[in-house]
């Protein structure tokens, strides 16, 4: 069926139930970024699969909304759809809201099915509309009545994440998590991110792609804990365990009936970013609630020393992977052809004979030539491009371990790259560099580390088009907050938290850089103004320094890049072969 069709067909339910607008997010009831395949209204009606995106219908209108990272992919997939692409971020783009105010008659309804919706979203929506007469109405999802093969919810197995990978038990995170709550005046939290879930109960699944996470909430009171799950996840023996530790079970879908968990009076903590609106009527209808962040959020993203000793472990055994993939590429004779889905595939066999491997942590990016300046490019799997022999060739990739999970970026040149192509890859390089040199004030937001990575790309007349980085998980999901390098982002790095440095410049159809790190956030001593802060790079794998014109460097980044690769020549020589040594040994040379 196509877009088309389905579109006509959604409009028919609107008309019947007297809705002007249909919101279709990019969204399950856990708010999660990537969500499993019977979630998948927005990639299902538009045709767009990229990671986010919100399309809005009207009787007249199609749009759909993404940000930076897709605006090349998501006008190649709408093609022919008769959807509109709205770049947001761009400027003078309206969000959809503004855009449904221009569109819709006063009076007019605007509807969305309130398990998809945050409580914080509704109510941005309210603001929007406030001084209109268009209405807002939480429903149930009109496109059941148009997905009729909607695929079933997920029932995979959980299992238990070992306290050694995770440095912690269950019960001692369960404490902790009691204590924030008390300092919120809350006397339980509902834990909707299927991510927290899996944190505070140690627990892993692979319900949703690349994310080893099972879908099932979590209600933790001052006395006990709740998981809604489908018992079908619980093995017998996983189910004796959590219950020898007092963890008890109730199905997944009497979520809705929550108050029969709670104590009387009880005073609950709901993320308004995580919860979705229809959970917050249900619950605001019997409790007093307390809108909060998670306390779980930031618990999480500031690892033990398990945890970060795992970090560097996984990147270790990623780096080596990373390695030999590099040096086979390098290695293939000119009569063999490999596509984009080829090399990505040969990549994942590498990373496959690492110890504690658990699979990928996203969809490799292999983008050739124009396709690396496609910020979240995906091959088509049915006509892979071909692998040229001159051109950039960006990879963007990464690994779950049991004890870390990975995010690198390496963009290679094959042939002889344009002094374009390395004036752009080497103001990239001196924008990694710049903030993994950096040492920085306790208090240091996102935000603030964000512009200083910039700064070497702004002196150039270059931007980069999404964040600088994100929080990492521990084999858990590769995009974690509540920490990440953004204009947007005021939260403080403080020490044990894991994030990606991860600089690129695009030039649509020409050519794209993009390079990534991952970096552990610790103490750089104190003076009199407080404590400092500093960056551990725990990624392990060389830069092309045939991309690098070395005489934009300075001595300090010179430096810091010497130091670097002999940092990583020492750390994977013992794991590689000798003519990988010798030719990671050449890689690694300084250049003329």
């Amino acid at each position: 069926m196509q877009p088309q069709t389905k579109i006509a067909r959604l409009r028919q339910q609107m008309q019947m139930a007297g809705i002007a607008a249909w919101i279709v997010p990019t969204a399950d009831p856990h708010q999660s970024e990537y969500v499993a395949p019977c979630w998948q209204d927005r990639a299902w009606l538009s045709g767009f699969a990229g990671s986010a995106g919100t399309v809005v219908v009207t009787q007249q209108e199609c749009g759909l909304w993404t940000d930076p990272r897709y605006h090349i992919r998501a006008a190649a997939e709408l093609a022919g759809s008769g959807i509109t692409l709205f770049r947001f971020g761009e400027a003078d783009v309206p969000s959809y809201a503004t855009w449904l105010r221009q569109q819709l008659a006063a009076g007019s309804v605007v509807g969305f099915d309130g398990s998809r919706l945050s409580i914080a979203a509704v109510r941005e929506l309210r603001e929007a509309f406030e001084g209109t007469q268009i209405t807002l109405t939480a429903r149930h999802n009109l496109l059941d009545a148009v997905w009729l093969d909607r695929p079933t919810l997920p029932s995979n197995p959980i299992f238990l994440h070992d306290d050694s990978f995770a440095g912690e038990s269950r019960t001692a995170k369960f404490q902790r998590v009691r204590e924030q709550l008390q300092q919120h005046g809350a006397q339980a939290q509902l834990v909707t991110a299927l991510d927290e879930v899996a944190w505070l109960c140690n627990l892993r699944g692979s319900d949703v792609a690349y994310n080893p996470v099972a879908i099932c909430y979590a209600l933790i009171t001052q006395e006990a804990v709740c998981l809604f799950i489908d018992p079908r996840k619980l093995s017998d023996a996983v189910r004796a365990t959590l219950s020898a530790e007092k963890i008890t079970f109730a199905p997944y879908e009497t979520i809705f009936s929550i108050a029969d968990y709670l104590p009387e009076a009880a005073t609950v903590l709901l993320d308004p970013d995580q919860t979705n609106e229809a959970l917050y009527q249900v619950v605001a209808q019997t409790q007093r609630v307390v809108l909060a962040q998670s306390v779980i959020g930031r618990l999480k993203a500031i690892k033990n020393s398990a945890e970060l000793a795992g970090m560097r472990q996984a990147h270790r055994r990623d780096g080596v992977a990373v390695v030999k993939w590099w040096h086979w590429l390098l290695q293939q004779t000119d009569d063999v052809v490999h596509t984009e889905l080829t090399v990505a595939e040969k990549l994942a066999e590498f990373r496959a004979l690492g110890d504690h491997y658990r699979g990928l942590s996203f969809g490799t990016i292999a983008g050739f030539g124009v396709h690396s300046a496609i910020g979240h490019y995906q091959t088509d799997p049915h006509a892979p491009p071909m692998i040229g022999k001159r051109g950039l060739l960006l990879i963007d990739s990464g690994g779950h371990y049991l004890d870390g999970t990975t995010d690198i970026t390496r963009t290679i040149a094959l042939g002889t790259p344009t002094a374009a192509e390395k004036h752009v890859a080497t103001t990239v390089l001196k924008a990694l560099i710049r903030l993994s040199r950096a040492r920085f004030p306790a208090k240091t937001t996102g935000a603030a580390l964000d512009t200083l990575a910039r700064e070497p790309l702004w002196q150039q007349g270059y931007n980069c088009r999404h964040g600088i980085g994100h929080g990492v998980g521990s084999f858990l999901n590769v995009h974690e907050g509540p920490q990440r390098l953004s204009p947007r982002n005021n939260v403080p790095f403080e020490a044990g938290m894991v994030c990606t440095i991860e600089p690129g410049v695009y030039f649509e159809g020409r050519f794209g850089v993009r390079l990534e790190n991952v970096v552990l956030t610790q103490r750089a001593g104190e003076s009199e103004f407080g404590q400092f802060y500093q960056f551990e790079t725990v990624t392990l794998c060389p830069f092309d320094l045939t991309l690098v014109d070395e005489s934009l460097l300075t001595a300090e980044e010179r430096t810091w890049l010497t130091t670097y690769h002999q940092h990583v020549v020492n750390t994977l020589s013992p794991y590689l072969t000798a003519s990988e040594r010798a030719w990671l040994q050449h890689k690694v040379r300084q250049p003329q």
